[in-house]
């Protein structure tokens, strides 16, 4: 298979007409005055699963969630932690096991209620019983408790490096909630962010409303941290299932925000109503791999993926130029204090021999391995295809279940379902945050090798120990592969110019946001 003819100068220069527009665009947002009022209107790629973001890890739940409900801590620009519904960071004891928790006075949820001590600790019982972060830390944890209405206590059985910022994470996110409203299942979404839920009519719209009662913090914007202002009045996330769709609704203007667009729709941003927005380096797909239940709970057949697959060809598929990825089988790129150069021995190999020898020394006789993806993030879409071509090469027998993405993280919970499923993260600043190292994650790696590494990772008490543990947790990573890391990767979106104060991140927010437009 031959994927790497293309013709680089036309897309060139629309990426760097992209970049320059973004530059303006940050200019222009500095320049400006905020206005107040008016509605943001943002194209998703589709329907949520759900808006309990204790339960999902899908960045599209987070996008839309993050509006509605806050943590005790979150990022600031610079991706270092920063409280949030906490007055500061943790108090942490000598020894590393006692994080005490001062909380922010005068914090109202969405019901007119206060929030106090006993709602932050009722909302982090249900995370680490609820959620895949949570019930990750749950394990070295060995007790929460208020001692007073303004304090939260959580002691660990050993030191736990990652906890802070577990607490700041968006997704999976030990958001806090009334005690009230606490459910297995939430009936109501009552939150203390800027914005409430005052409508959802699926496949159609999500509506919030600014919320009067929100109270910020003081100073100014800081990434996800710092002041969170509220100008437009209201922000509608639409769904939109369809990546050309997105593209043509981007060309036309007919959104102040389009999230996750193919690399061909750059051509069609040029000279249209909209705005590119290049978010570089923005993440790593992968292809995630059963290890609980069917053939890739065999490591042979995992090898044998691994050793399968052309990640430069499934790369090229997706993004069709080296301005939009990079070949890369390391799980952080260049400049990151996690990055090694451990992956190249394992990556990138597209030895369809080796991968049957593999096979059939282990005896594996039924191959068929069910990939599970979505047109919805179409560069998912369009590497499962090339996979299966390799797959097929080496042996094995490939059902593609095509699906919305909605449905893919729901049948993803089921390891009975599939084999594997693909898709994609962010680049985050601290790896304990990405979803594989928890065996509660769909994929479910659970091995000593897994338990050793990552022990002796999150309970480092320092940056340098923490930086060898974590090539230690790497190469068991190529070693017993839970998952195949397809590469480095930008992402496109699309914005309208009448949208300032909007910084690009990995998930979009808008608050500090305002519409030009909405001058009287």
């Amino acid at each position: 298979m031959n994927l790497r003819t293309i013709r680089r100068g036309g897309l060139k220069r629309l990426l760097l007409a992209g970049a320059v527009g973004l530059a303006a665009l940050s200019v222009s947002a500095l320049s400006a005055q905020p206005v107040k009022g008016g509605a943001i209107t943002v194209a998703t790629i589709g329907e949520p699963p759900t808006l309990d973001p204790m339960i999902s890890t899908a960045d599209l739940v987070s996008i839309l969630t993050q509006h509605v409900f806050e943590t005790l801590y979150t990022f600031d620009a610079k991706w270092n932690l920063t409280p949030l519904l906490a007055e500061k960071l943790p108090e942490i004891s000598p020894d590393g096991l006692v994080y005490t928790i001062a909380l922010r006075q005068g914090i109202k949820f969405h019901d007119g209620s206060d929030m106090d001590a006993s709602d932050v600790l009722a909302s982090l019982e249900r995370w680490t019983a609820a959620a895949s972060r949570g019930t990750m830390a749950s394990r070295v944890i060995a007790g929460i408790d208020a001692p007073d209405a303004r304090t939260v206590r959580i002691t660990l059985k050993q030191p736990y490096a990652p906890l802070t910022a577990l607490l700041a994470m968006t997704n999976s996110a030990a958001v806090i909630l009334p005690k009230e409203k606490i459910e297995p299942v939430l009936k109501e979404f009552v939150g203390t962010g800027p914005y409430q839920l005052k409508a959802r009519v699926p496949d159609q719209y999500i509506q919030l409303t600014r919320f009067d009662g929100y109270r910020q913090r003081a100073g100014e914007p800081d990434g996800y941290g710092g002041a969170r202002k509220q100008y437009a009045d209201e922000i509608r996330f639409v769904p939109v299932a369809n990546a050309n769709t997105r593209a043509e609704a981007a060309a036309a203007g007919q959104f102040d925000y389009v999230d996750s667009l193919p690399v061909e729709a750059m051509g069609k941003l040029e000279g249209s109503r909209s705005e590119a927005v290049l978010l570089k380096p923005f993440g790593w797909p992968r292809l995630v791999l059963n290890t609980k239940a069917g053939i890739m709970s065999n490591l042979a057949a995992r090898r044998a993926v691994q050793l399968a697959l052309n990640e430069e060809d499934m790369l090229y598929a997706a993004f069709g130029n080296k301005d939009f990825y990079k070949l890369n089988g390391d799980l952080y790129p260049e400049g990151y204090p996690w990055a090694t150069s451990l992956g190249g021995k394992v990556y990138n190999q597209g030895d369809a021999a080796g991968a049957k020898k593999l096979l059939d020394e282990a005896g594996i006789k039924d191959r068929k391995i069910r990939i599970l993806t979505s047109q919805q993030y179409e560069f998912h879409y369009k590497m499962a295809l090339v996979a299966a071509e390799y797959l097929k090469a080496a042996g094995f027998t490939v059902d593609m279940q095509v699906v919305d993405w909605a449905t893919l993280t729901q049948r993803r919970q089921n390891p009975a379902v599939w084999d594997i499923f693909i898709t994609h993260s962010v680049f985050l600043p601290e790896p304990a945050l990405i979803d594989f190292p928890s065996r509660d994650a769909p994929g479910w790696w659970d091995t000593p090798r897994r338990a050793q590494v990552m022990d002796a990772f999150n309970q480092a008490r320092t940056q340098e120990e923490r930086v060898k543990r974590w090539a230690d947790v790497q190469q068991a990573v190529y070693d017993e592969v839970p998952f195949v890391k397809v590469g480095d990767f930008n992402a496109l979106a699309a914005r309208s110019p009448a949208l300032q104060g909007f910084t690009p991140s990995a998930w979009p927010y808008f608050w500090n946001a305002w519409k030009a437009a909405a001058r009287p």
